[in-house]
This record gives C-alpha cells, sequence and structure tokens, in this order.
C-alpha cells in the first residue's frame, strides 16, 4: 500500500513510508500565517495529516509535539478575540469557532491514541511519555469546552465523556498525580478545573467572565476535595457527583435522582473552595490589589468581585426553585440596555430605541425563558437589564438577563428574572473632577412580598463607592429631587449595578 504525504496546504501524493511525517517536520519549520486565524486551515491539514502517515515512533512523537506547541500558541492567541464576542456570535467568527474545537478534537484523539497503542503493545518506550500525552489530550478536551461556554454553545457531543474515560484512563495508569515533562500541572489539576468551570453555570456568564474563571480555577483547582459517597449527601451544598460513563459536566448532590442507580460515581466538594472565594471576596472590599492574592486583573473590578459572590452564593447556598414553569407559547418585545430601557421607562414607547420580537416559551411567577424570532439586539449580554412588554399591558417589566444559550448564528435563547414589574427613569447627580456628572438610572419599586426597599439600577461601577447619599432627579409631569441613602450593592455584573436604597425622608 501506498503512504499519502502531505504538503504545506494538506495536497496528498504519493510518497515514501517516512516522506509524511517529514513533510510535517519540515512544515513546522515555516513561519506562521500573519493572523492566528489565517494559520487554523494548515495547521489543521497537517494535524489530521500526522494520523494518517507512516514514521518512526520517535518521528511521529517529534512531529506531534510540535504540531501541539504551535496549535497551543495559535489558540492563545485567538482567545483574547473569542472573549470580545457578543451574542449571537456572527457566522463568520462561528467558523473560526467551529474550526478551534475540530483542531482540539483531533489533538485530544491523537495524542490519545499514542497512550493506546502504549497500552495495547505493552511497549514502555519512554520516548512517549504516556503522562504527557494524557496531559495533552485532557487540556485540549478542557479547551474545548472552555470555547464552546466563551461563546454560549453547547458542549461538542462526546467531549464530556472522552474527558471523564481519559482521567480514568489516568488513574488506572496511577498518572492522576503527575506534572508531565515541561508542565507544571498535574492531570488532576487540568480534570479539576475543567469540572469547576462546569459546576459554575457558564451559561449565566459573559465570556469575559468565562475566561476569568477558567484562568481563576486554573488557579485554584487544588481546593477540591473528593469525598466518598456515604459522605456526599452530609456535604451539600457544595457537593457535586460525576458519572464517568455519561456524555455530562459534574452535576449538584441536590440533583442525585438524575444518577442512574447502577452507576459507579464520583463525588467532590467545592466547600473548601467556597471558603477561600468568601475570604478573597472580603480582601478585596478591604482595598487589597488581586494580583496581591494571585488572582486574575478582572478580580479587582466590581463586576470581578460580583462573579466571585456569585459563585460563592451557589456553592454555600443554591437554594430551591420557588415556582413550577409553565410551557407556553406567544410572542413578546425586548429591548436591552440601561439607556433604552431608561427612555422606554420615561416616555412609553420611543423610535429610536431597537426593539426585537421573541417567543416565550416558558414562564413562572419570577421570570421567563425566551427564544430569538426576529429584530435587531443591542446591548446583549448576561447580567443586562432587559424589558419585556406583553399583550395590552402599557408598563415594561424590568428583568436582568441570567443564562444564554446559543447553537448557530439564528438561534438565541435567553433566561430572564423579573426585577420588578415597572421602573421609574431618574438622574443621578454626583461630584465629579470636571463638576457634576448625570447619570441615567433606574429606580425600582419596593415589592413587599419580596423585598422591603428600592432599587437603584446604574451602570457598572458608574457610582462613587463612597458615596452613600445619592441625590435623584425624576423629571415627570412635575421636577422632584429626591435625597436616597445607599443600603449597600445587592448585586455586580460586567453590565449594571443593583444596589438597595431608601429616601431620606420622603418616598417617591
Amino acid at each position: 500500500m501506498t503512504n499519502t504525504a502531505f504538503n504545506a496546504q494538506g495536497a496528498a501524493g504519493a510518497a515514501t513510508p517516512h516522506s509524511g511525517v517529514r513533510t510535517i517536520l519540515q512544515w513546522l519549520e515555516s513561519p506562521m500565517a500573519p493572523h492566528p486565524s489565517e494559520e487554523l486551515p494548515s495547521l489543521r491539514a497537517q494535524v489530521k495529516a500526522w494520523h494518517e502517515v507512516g514514521g518512526t515512533p520517535q518521528q511521529r512523537a517529534l512531529a506531534l509535539d510540535g504540531l501541539y506547541a504551535r496549535s497551543a500558541k495559535v489558540i492563545a492567541d485567538l482567545l483574547p478575540e473569542l472573549t470580545e464576542l457578543v451574542l449571537p456570535v456572527p457566522r463568520k467568527s462561528r467558523r473560526v469557532v467551529r474550526s478551534v474545537l475540530d483542531l482540539l478534537q483531533m489533538l485530544a484523539d491523537n495524542t490519545l491514541a499514542m497512550v493506546e497503542e502504549s497500552d495495547r503493545t505493552g511497549a514502555k518506550d519512554p520516548n512517549q511519555a504516556l503522562d504527557l500525552a494524557l496531559w495533552r489530550s485532557l487540556n485540549a478536551l478542557a479547551k474545548q469546552l472552555m470555547i464552546s461556554h466563551l461563546i454560549a454553545a453547547p458542549a461538542p457531543t462526546g467531549v464530556w465523556q472522552q474527558l471523564h474515560q481519559t482521567y480514568a484512563t489516568a488513574r488506572r495508569l496511577n498518572l492522576e498525580a503527575a506534572v508531565p515533562r515541561g508542565q507544571s500541572k498535574s492531570l488532576r489539576h487540568i480534570y479539576h478545573a475543567a469540572l469547576l468551570l462546569g459546576c459554575a453555570q457558564p451559561a449565566s456568564l459573559t465570556a469575559r467572565e468565562v475566561g476569568f474563571l477558567s484562568a481563576y480555577f486554573d488557579r485554584f483547582a487544588q481546593q477540591i476535595e473528593t469525598v466518598p459517597a456515604e459522605a456526599a449527601a452530609a456535604l451539600a451544598p457544595g457537593t457535586f457527583w460525576v458519572d464517568p460513563s455519561r456524555d455530562a459536566p459534574a452535576l449538584p448532590v441536590s440533583r442525585h435522582q438524575m444518577a442512574p442507580s447502577a452507576a459507579a460515581l464520583d463525588y467532590f466538594s467545592c466547600a473548601g473552595l467556597g471558603l477561600l472565594l468568601k475570604t478573597q471576596i472580603a480582601q478585596l472590599k478591604t482595598g487589597t490589589p488581586a494580583q496581591e492574592i494571585g488572582l486574575p486583573d478582572l478580580a479587582g473590578t466590581p463586576a470581578g468581585v460580583g462573579v466571585l459572590r456569585r459563585l460563592a452564593g451557589r456553592w454555600s447556598d443554591p437554594g430551591k426553585r420557588r415556582f413550577h414553569r409553565r410551557r407556553q407559547n406567544y410572542r413578546t418585545v425586548l429591548s436591552t440596555g440601561i439607556d433604552g430601557l431608561w427612555q422606554l421607562c420615561k416616555r412609553g414607547d420611543a423610535p429610536d430605541v431597537e426593539l426585537s420580537s421573541w417567543m416565550i416559551t416558558n414562564e413562572s411567577p419570577d421570570g421567563y425563558a425566551l427564544m430569538h424570532v426576529s429584530g435587531k439586539i443591542n446591548s446583549l449580554s448576561v447580567g443586562n437589564v432587559a424589558a419585556v412588554r406583553t399583550g395590552n399591558d402599557q408598563n415594561w417589566q424590568i428583568c436582568i438577563v441570567r443564562w444564554a444559550v446559543s447553537e448557530n448564528p439564528e438561534h438565541l435563547e435567553l433566561g430572564l428574572q423579573i426585577l420588578a414589574p415597572k421602573a421609574v427613569a431618574a438622574v443621578v447627580a454626583q461630584p465629579s473632577g470636571e463638576g457634576t456628572e448625570h447619570l441615567r438610572v433606574l429606580v425600582l419599586p419596593e415589592i413587599p412580598s419580596l423585598r422591603a426597599s428600592q432599587l437603584l439600577v446604574v451602570a457598572s461601577g458608574a457610582l462613587i463607592q463612597q458615596n452613600e447619599k445619592l441625590l435623584l432627579v425624576i423629571e415627570d409631569e412635575n421636577l422632584a429631587v429626591r435625597e436616597v441613602k445607599s443600603l449597600g450593592v445587592d448585586e455586580q455584573t460586567g453590565s449594571v449595578d443593583i444596589v438597595s436604597i431608601e429616601p431620606d425622608q420622603k418616598r417617591f
């Protein structure tokens, strides 16, 4: 049989048995394309070629080393662009993401193939470095999951299962604690960091927040504590289970009813990491720089603190669903962003505010699940405020976007939590370096059965943190000026801060 060789563009031709792998080695010496996305087609062709060409085990290992290193460089250069994508991700960007995911899958399969071949033949060739091959396979699969989270897409089919089974192979070979040559983290650390990101409910995070938590877990994944099955229920909340045979992330013990009765499950606790999170949040609130306590830069911003606070809350007190959801199938219109909502609440309708049409697929008294039907979407991200209006209701319900899922450029689903049935458009006057700054804000009324105080919705980080008293200007039929007192920040996201307030004298 004639072997197949691939040139730099992936073209095939007749070759001697070793010329294919030599062609790959020669291509690896060529300079990279000016932009990482331009490098992807030829890089994918070479990785595919490696799977099909011959060569000695040493040659193939050397070629795979070079391909993996080059792929890691290309993907690292692309990640900042992927982190800045907005939903729904444009078709061109999604094609780039698909190429990256395909490349990572091939790398995961190729590196694992070396382990399986060694396991099958019983060879103990030190040149094959089984711990490094398994580490690379785990890392490629974890990167696939993280990039899928960045674009709010479901994980590629089979990736979670392959991740679990690759780690199971490492445990069977007693390599889970190994730190391979040239790496700084063990195989266990890579696996646990991927599990933690899946436990953080990535659909409820922006791309920037996914990148932030990915870096955070890469730093602190050793805080995971494995626990025996008989102790798992007593340690909940913050305890999760994994079924290595299923294509699914770790699930909280509170959802243990989803576990098959005959499955051998693995349990772990995030209690230690939850305590660490609370300590770090307290340090950040006292002014300790994020870098000083080993945190990514975003931790020093209101958005970063908000992410850490939400995560600590989920793992210490996940809560229970208060209301049942009901399936629905009716239309609503939606607008997002403080400026647009401010105009709608002030005027009722604003011709310069973009509205989009959505289908409500289910609802409960405290929120909706919606699917996009038509219309331009502006300022849409998890954590931003949105307003919906249904039927003949003249009021705009004020909501916050809790999660987003987008399987393709034409598909987008949102989960909205209702904050208030209506809002008052107001302006906050606060001193600035050049005089007085006027901020557009939304004032949400108190709801006796849910909260006793009013809420102020303002752009993230816009308020001076030291100001306990705020001056609100409300222009309705008459101009009203009210002084209110800040009771504290209820929630911080990358888009808005939600602050509890109460009037100093008179309600409005």
